[in-house]
């Protein structure tokens, strides 16, 4: 069983959000990615230099975790002479993250905006109240 090389003083649902040190990233060049939390929301923010909001997959899925993809294709092409090419460049990024996100997360009003080559991605918290509400009584028959 995989020993977390850290533990820090959030409770362990977060480490996966937060730093997952179970399955190191297979990509080295994946973006990187910070996220910062405040007593309303936590932002999380994305390196991603070139990329447009076209480029970006924000979703949640099935099993209710936080999917942000990106892909970016593009092909640059110079004069060709006598049927051959003198330069010919093709340039494709793909990349795919999966974050588990914790409790209190209010996931019906995440939003995700490119702003200057930063993905940022704003998960807004549960109120007390909100959290209240959300718990659901099971009647004992």
């Amino acid at each position: 069983m995989p020993i977390r090389r850290n533990q820090n003083w959030l409770p362990s649902i977060f480490n996966d959000f937060f730093d997952n040190d179970w399955m190191p990233r297979a990509n080295a060049t994946a973006p990187a990615i910070n996220v910062f939390e405040t007593e309303k929301e936590y932002k999380l923010e994305l390196a991603a230099p070139g990329m447009t909001k076209d480029d970006f997959n924000v979703r949640i899925d099935e099993d209710n975790n936080l999917v942000i993809s990106m892909e970016k294709k593009s092909e640059s092409k110079e004069d060709k002479r006598e049927g051959r090419y003198l330069r010919r460049e093709f340039s494709y990024t793909k990349f795919q993250q999966t974050m588990i996100l914790p409790d209190n997360v209010d996931k019906e009003n995440i939003m995700a905006a490119v702003e200057n080559g930063v993905l940022n991605v704003t998960l807004p918290k549960f109120t007390a109240e909100e959290a209240k509400k959300a718990q659901k009584q099971i009647e004992v028959k």
